[in-house]
């Protein structure tokens, strides 16, 4: 008995075509947002509360003004112990961070993964029609990988 084999044509592993999974699929709609004219106080409160690393700052009609996040909460404290100063009634205005890369929610998770490496940040707002409409962060990401790692990454 010799091992058989067969020398007919291969038939080639087909392929499974999907749809590209976008931010859109992964985004946050539902948002913890803050105003410029809030105190301080209250964004550490509530990012504590929440659980969170920071939010986007809109004005009244939804459009975006910038990101406030526990880096800049920490900034503040340090600085105002360092000078013996409160935070009193210091507004977000004051230290929100304005330039702020946003992304569109047709692009491709794992474009977006790149562009998280590139920019080095947490999150990314999502804008449509000039208004703030979700945001993504990296754990979102993370999840969409290990998602898409159960259907198809096979180790």
């Amino acid at each position: 008995m010799g091992i058989k084999s067969f020398q007919g044509q291969r038939a080639e592993p087909e392929k499974i075509q999907s749809a590209p999974i976008l931010v859109k699929d992964y985004m946050c709609h539902s948002l913890i947002t803050f105003s410029k004219d809030d105190p301080l106080i209250k964004v550490i409160e509530t990012l504590m509360k929440n659980k969170i690393s920071g939010a986007p700052v809109v004005n009244e009609r939804n459009e975006l003004l910038g990101i406030i996040s526990d880096g800049d909460c920490m900034k503040q404290i340090s600085e105002n112990r360092y000078y013996n100063i409160p935070i009193g009634d210091r507004r977000v205005e004051e230290f929100m961070e304005t330039n702020v890369t946003t992304i569109d929610k047709n692009v491709n998770i794992f474009d977006c993964a790149s562009l998280f490496h590139k920019h080095d940040c947490r999150r990314f707002p999502i804008i449509e029609n000039g208004k703030l409409i979700g945001q993504i962060s990296r754990k979102d990401i993370l999840c969409a990988a290990m998602k898409l790692r159960a259907q198809n990454w096979h180790c």
